[in-house]
């Protein structure tokens, strides 16, 4: 019987890695590619040797060797992009991410292949509809404003991905993650906040908060989201369609810091700076103050509920950075 082969872009990096562990364990082949900008081959270390895992170092703008590494594959999930250019890379991230999902894009029109593209919940902007859902309003900020960058170029991949679908009648599924974290995010505020607020915790630091911290999110711990990838990958059910992947538990970031202090169990009172937006990215720097999902259309079409409640999973994360910082 034929194994499928499943192709990963971004596969050294925290969603990526977890994604090819658990496609490995289902029994499939992996063609993982990484440039390794961001991504790191430790996330695969687990992997290195195994018959069914082949990572290539590679960037997704280079079409030709795309064609050549993903042709066989029977679905590729790009995960692959450059994120919130919070002080800049406004350029990089949109030439990067609209570059990159072209590319896998024209080898599924060659191939047939299904594409799962990762979307972001960036992408409903200050949308006042609450929770979001996947075919409510996107309201972005202005050109002006270098963050929206980020979710536009997200939007364009979306309306790309989809165009490409009707065009050339390819299966094609759009993932929006809200707030993946768990063990291998980058310790950065590219992995979120709330790694940059375990790492500052656990060396008793002082943390960063923008605004005034009442600003909300929805965390989704790793292993829930990628169950909602291969979910997404294997249904057919899910072609053609936009889903929101994430948690429906709300909390405030300054809730979250002060719950990260507790779950770390380390002594004395938590150090907090207030940062307001204007001093941001030279006043040039907008938020989205609340953001939940909708995920009643996953639920129905993927079978996606979130496992690990937030307690659980910041206690995983929490001894995961303390191994790997001590």
């Amino acid at each position: 019987m034929h194994t499928p082969t499943i192709a990963v872009t971004g596969a050294a990096g925290f969603i990526g890695s977890h994604l090819c562990d658990a496609l490995i364990e289902q029994g499939y082949h992996v063609v993982a590619i990484d440039n390794l900008s961001m991504g790191s081959l430790e996330n695969l270390q687990s992997l290195t040797g195994h018959e069914r895992f082949h990572f290539t170092k590679a960037d997704v703008r280079d079409a030709e060797t795309m064609r050549s590494l993903c042709g066989q594959a029977q679905a590729i999930v790009h995960l692959a992009a450059y994120k919130i250019p919070r002080y800049g890379n406004a350029l990089d991230t949109l030439l990067i991410n609209q570059q990159g999902a072209k590319n896998m894009l024209d080898v599924a029109r060659e191939t047939g292949c299904k594409v799962v593209l990762a979307s972001t919940s960036d992408v409903y902007g200050k949308s006042p509809q609450l929770p979001f859902q996947e075919d409510g309003d996107l309201v972005i900020g202005p050109s002006t404003i270098r963050r929206w960058s980020y979710a536009v170029s997200k939007l364009y991949d979306e309306h790309l991905c989809l165009a490409y679908q009707e065009a050339y009648k390819f299966p094609v599924t759009v993932l929006r993650f809200f707030g993946s974290y768990g063990p291998r995010h980058h310790l950065s505020w590219w992995g979120g906040p709330q790694s940059v607020f375990i790492s500052r915790i656990l060396r008793d630091e002082e943390i960063e908060i923008h605004g005034d911290g009442t600003q909300t999110r929805s965390f989704t711990y790793v292993s829930d989201t990628v169950s909602g990838i291969v979910a997404a990958v294997e249904s057919p059910e899910a072609n053609g369609e936009i889903l929101n992947l994430g948690s429906t538990f709300e909390i405030s970031i300054l809730k979250l810091a002060h719950l990260i202090k507790e779950l770390t169990g380390t002594p004395g009172s938590l150090k907090l700076k207030l940062v307001p937006y204007n001093s941001i990215s030279e006043g040039k720097y907008e938020d989205v103050m609340r953001r939940i999902p909708n995920i009643a259309k996953a639920h129905r079409l993927l079978g996606f509920t979130p496992q690990v409640g937030l307690e659980e999973g910041l206690l995983r994360t929490i001894a995961w950075q303390r191994s790997v910082t001590n």
